[in-house]
């Protein structure tokens, strides 16, 4: 059992919604039904994907609703993006059961703030969970351990499932899985989109561009779609969790680039599924790619579970060429990371050392990396 990060116990309270939303399969489920066994306290956990209770929970009748959670110390709903007004519904329970604890998840942050926003304003609290960090990995792991087991995370990732296969057929199979069954699902679902073969085409356009600047019109060329629709497309991956956009820094310079952005994908190990690479590092021409996107993902995967907010990252580039891989802005305080697989000396951009003189640079390397991870 790989111990996760988020202790519900200390987060729930009578009177406002948990909510957890995440990457399908990252642990959510397992989470909560660890949480409602370990309570020990009367609960009722449904699902979003049964039709009688998307059918309660979606009638805006309050009698109804509390009759149907009311008696319980806990009333537990797993995939409520699934329940149309699931927000009245919720508002409904913490408004009159006082007493009752209320966790929900789901797998689109979309559907889920888009539902749930404005009528649970000030009755909620959110946390994303994501596939295994390298903190949560320590549980299992010791820190020697955990650098022997790089190679693995670069090309299989972290999804729960992938970590705890045994061999590499079965992490390929479980990753073919979900890039197949369950990455695309609330998508196609919600929007109606009615073949995925452009947003796999899309996914497999960013893959090769991990840690370059990515052009929209480019990508519409590429495709054969409008630009708009690119950028729709875009922003449901990201809602989705199954990439994350990272801007461009800009505070003082003409010269420093704003307007474009970098995208990683969530894991690596989807990435690779996407197109199908699963070959050794020392096979590979993508590892400066592999690594950084590695790297990005886990500071950011920190910076939540660790509920350091706000943090803010950002990628720096001028369009004279001078670039830093990662900026961490954090309570007006700035790092920069220069995330480098085989180098050990780097010199950082004399424009950026001179207009952000208070800035602390680090070279992430194999060898210090999990110094800013755990």
């Amino acid at each position: 059992m790989i111990k996760r990060i988020y202790d519900l116990h200390k987060l729930v309270k009578k009177g406002k919604v948990l909510i957890i939303y995440g990457p399908r399969r990252a642990g959510k489920t397992t989470l909560l039904d660890d949480f409602l066994k370990k309570d020990g306290g009367r609960h009722k956990l449904v699902s979003g994907d049964d039709i009688k209770v998307r059918e309660i929970l979606s009638s805006q009748e309050i009698r109804e609703i509390c009759e149907y959670a009311g008696g319980y110390e806990i009333f537990a709903v797993d995939e409520a993006q699934q329940i149309e007004n699931i927000g009245l519904a919720l508002k409904i329970l913490v408004d009159n059961l006082n007493d009752l604890i209320v966790v929900v998840t789901g797998s689109s942050s979309f559907e889920i703030v888009q539902k749930t926003g404005e009528p649970l304003t000030g009755r909620k609290r959110t946390l994303i969970l994501y596939p295994f960090s390298q903190k949560e990995l320590l549980s299992l792991w010791n820190v020697s351990e955990l650098k022997e087991k790089l190679e693995e995370f670069l090309i299989f990732g972290s999804y729960p499932e992938v970590v705890m296969a045994k061999t590499k057929k079965e992490k390929i199979e479980i990753l073919e899985e979900l890039a197949n069954s369950y990455l695309l699902k609330d998508i196609l679902s919600f929007e109606k989109i009615k073949s995925s073969k452009i947003l796999i085409d899309l996914l497999r356009l960013l893959a090769f561009q991990i840690g370059s600047l990515v052009s929209l019109n480019e990508l519409s060329g590429n495709l054969k779609i409008d630009v708009k629709t690119v950028g729709r497309y875009l922003d449901l991956l990201e809602k989705n969790f199954v990439i994350k956009k990272v801007g461009g820094f800009s505070r003082n310079l003409r010269s420093e680039i704003s307007s474009k952005c970098k995208y990683y994908f969530v894991d690596n190990g989807i990435r690779n599924a996407v197109i199908a690479q699963y070959q050794n590092l020392k096979l590979r021409n993508d590892i400066g790619g592999l690594w950084e996107n590695f790297f990005v993902v886990e500071k950011m995967k920190k910076a939540a579970f660790d509920r350091i907010m706000p943090v803010n990252f950002y990628f720096w580039r001028t369009y004279g060429g001078k670039e830093i891989d990662l900026i961490e802005e954090m309570s007006g305080k700035v790092s920069a990371y220069e995330i480098k697989w085989g180098v050990s000396k780097h010199k950082f951009p004399k424009d950026w050392k001179e207009n952000y003189k208070n800035a602390k640079n680090f070279l992430i390397s194999k060898d210090n990396y999990l110094k800013f991870l755990l």
